[in-house]
């Protein structure tokens, strides 16, 4: 059984991912052609890791599809490598100076637009279409998706999210003072908010830490 922060990532990610496997308790989500690090990992049951699932073959279907090892524990893992680390935790809604900034919600028309800007918030640009073409065709049937855009005062999109009951996941902004005005519109959608962020990004109430480690590769005989 995954832990709820694992789960409320699985539940958010799963509907979006292309290929999944399940065993020993851990949740493998992958999807080829993306550079979302929640849509590409093997998530670890609570168990873990006094008992030891044996995570071979999810490994080797990662590196089947030609994706990294990428593990998501809320603890440490040995002999392995942490590459990132996310909070989960609920937001607040903030009240904020007047920026100018606007947020909308978008059709899934304008989806190449949204990724344009959450992949340049990542630093990622190279990857906005691919995630826009995929997220077209998942987006397809998960109906209960919300895409949000901010604009800035001179009318330029500085912020996205996507929002899925009452969880923003995948999320960033280019400009600052769109982070909270986002976030506002997106709690306002159900009056909550779970999100993920680099830790020390926001002020979040009933946080986990979700660390994304790197499993060894194992060499040749």
């Amino acid at each position: 059984m995954l832990p709820p922060a694992l789960t409320e990532l699985t539940d958010y990610f799963a509907p979006l991912s292309t290929f999944q496997w399940e065993e020993g308790g851990a949740l493998t989500l992958l999807t080829p052609g993306v550079n979302v690090l929640g849509l590409n990992a093997t998530y670890l049951p609570d168990a873990f890791p006094d008992t030891v699932p044996d995570l071979r073959p999810a490994l080797a279907w990662h590196r089947a599809h030609g994706l990294p090892p990428l593990l998501a524990s809320l603890s440490p893992l040995p002999e392995t490598r942490e590459v990132a680390a996310l909070e989960v935790g609920r937001f607040t809604p903030t009240e904020t100076q007047d920026s100018g900034i606007v947020v909308e919600q978008i059709s899934r028309l304008h989806i190449q637009k949204w990724a344009e800007v959450l992949t340049a918030a990542r630093g990622t640009p190279e990857w906005a279409t691919p995630l826009a073409r995929h997220l077209a065709a998942q987006l397809e049937t998960g109906r209960d998706y919300v895409l949000l855009l901010a604009y800035s005062g001179a009318g330029q999109a500085v912020g996205a999210l996507l929002w899925r009951a009452g969880g923003a996941h995948l999320w960033g902004v280019i400009d600052a003072a769109a982070r909270l005005p986002l976030l506002n519109a997106a709690w306002a959608l159900a009056d909550t908010l779970r999100v993920s962020t680099v830790p020390g990004e926001l002020e979040l109430s009933e946080i986990s830490r979700v660390i994304f480690s790197l499993a060894p590769t194992p060499t040749a005989a």
